[in-house]
């Protein structure tokens, strides 16, 4: 036992969950050099894929292959049909929330969000306000993460709203299992999530501009020296669509073209995962080498459309995070299917107080960050680290937020030997186009290190299957 985390496969020590019974007999019926060789069988396969992730500040070199426990994590018919619901509700208000606050602005009026909130934040885009966009589709691609409380619920630690990563990290998982367990796999019945690039495609195509019933999609990458570059080119092979840089576009009469062999071909579709900022260095940062200028002219045209639309940050913010619940509330109506985890606003006088006096049971976090940088897990924490994030703290209260420590549910992963319990979250991944559309699973990501809570790949987290049963 690590702690009272919630456990994915026991109910109580010693009394395995119902779903994870057939799973275990099968483990348990291989001899440990079997299981040893078909770990290695699954490494070679990322290996080969050159499936790989960055991990930043290590001497040892950056390129690193993608850690994967063969042990899938397992969730049921009745469990994921709360989540489902949850996220599309998620989604679909944030969605109002964003057309309205670049419109009328009717929730700033009424008090319900602040202005200061909104208009402070980095990403809010003043360049959008007054832009429509197609279908009024701001998000059309999320990763939200969730975690599961000590009592099982499903709670939402964070909206990912930009460019949001590792769904290729959920489809390769999910490959490799099925070649490596094939018997196992089709006794569980898990329901399939091979269909994600296709619905990915068929979101994206339906939000090209009105005219282009044929239209030209594209996948804009940074380049080859970002840490996601694997997962743009493997989502654009498996869309069959081009995958470009910015200096592969260029603007002409504010339409965008591609460049090719056989000369210049519009483009009407950006699949983009390059952030606001170096996407166009006539409208944001003119140093920036990565975008194509003269694109956010195009896109306020409205002869190209860019997904996801530009400012929808504003919306992931770790601040406005908070007034989730109250924005769900405002445009649906309803009550949040999935909670959200008690947050405190550093720039609230009387939280940011309390959360000073208690920086050692608390989890601090930059509004604008993700990746697992720019936070302070209090209980891991130095004194000298709580005293340095007490000085971040009240030099930009805006600039940061506060969570109590939760322990993230536990499942139990390959180590040596045996089985060891180990932290994880769960990145299920939204698509927004002419209608919700969620494959059942996402990513579950894993603290490797034994007692971590920090999943991030970018900081040595690993990741597994994800399994939702048919019933």
């Amino acid at each position: 036992m690590l702690d009272n985390a919630y456990d994915e496969m026991f109910a109580a020590p010693g009394e395995l969950r119902s779903h994870y019974q057939v799973l275990m007999e099968q483990f348990s019926s291989l001899p440990r050099a079997e299981v040893e060789r078909r770990k290695q069988a699954a490494d070679l396969s990322f290996l080969n894929q050159g499936i790989t992730f960055t991990v930043y500040g290590r001497d040892e070199g950056t390129e690193k292959i993608f850690p994967y426990d063969l042990l899938p994590r397992m969730i049921t018919a009745a469990e994921w049909a709360v989540v489902e619901r949850g996220l599309t509700q998620r989604i679909t208000a944030l969605n109002l929330f964003l057309k309205d606050i670049y419109n009328e602005g009717r929730i700033l009026s009424d008090g319900v969000v602040p202005r200061e909130i909104v208009y402070s934040c980095k990403q809010f885009r003043r360049h959008m306000i007054g832009l429509q966009v197609p279908r009024n589709v701001y998000i059309s691609v999320t990763g939200t993460d969730l975690i599961r409380l000590e009592n099982g619920e499903f709670v939402v630690l964070e909206d990912n709203l930009r460019v949001p990563s590792g769904v290729s990290y959920m489809l390769t998982n999910r490959r490799v299992m099925k070649r490596i367990f094939p018997v196992m796999f089709r006794r569980y019945n898990v329901r399939p999530i091979e269909q994600y690039t296709q619905l990915l495609l068929s979101t994206l195509r339906s939000l090209a501009p009105e005219g282009r019933p044929e239209p030209n999609i594209v996948l804009l990458t940074p380049g080859v020296f970002n840490s996601a570059y694997y997962e743009h080119a493997y989502l654009a092979r498996q869309m069959g669509i081009e995958l470009v840089e910015g200096r592969d576009l260029t603007t002409h009469d504010n339409v965008v073209y591609m460049r090719t062999t056989s000369g210049l071909r519009r483009v009407d579709v950006i699949y983009r995962r390059v952030d606001d900022d170096f996407i166009d260095p006539m409208s944001f940062r003119p140093d920036s080498m990565l975008g194509v200028a003269g694109l956010f002219n195009a896109y306020r045209a409205g002869n190209v459309t860019l997904t996801n639309a530009f400012g929808t940050g504003v919306a992931d913010d770790k601040a406005m995070y908070a007034y989730v619940p109250d924005i769900i509330r405002y445009y649906l109506s309803e009550e949040p299917v999935l909670k959200n985890v008690e947050t405190y606003l550093c720039a609230r006088d009387s939280e940011r107080s309390h959360v000073l006096a208690n920086l050692d049971k608390m989890v601090v976090k930059a509004v604008g960050e993700s990746g697992g940088y720019g936070m302070l897990i209090g209980p891991q924490s130095t004194k000298e680290q709580r005293e340095e994030f007490a000085r971040k703290i009240q030099a930009d209260p805006r600039n940061y937020i506060a969570q109590p420590t939760i322990t993230f549910s536990r499942a139990p992963c390959l180590f040596g030997e045996g089985f060891e319990p180990r932290h994880v979250d769960l990145r299920p991944y939204v698509l927004y186009g002419d209608k919700v559309r969620i494959v059942p699973g996402g990513l579950t990501r894993v603290a490797l290190k034994k007692g971590s809570l920090v999943v991030n790949s970018s900081q040595g987290g690993g990741s597994k299957d994800t399994w939702v049963l048919s019933q």
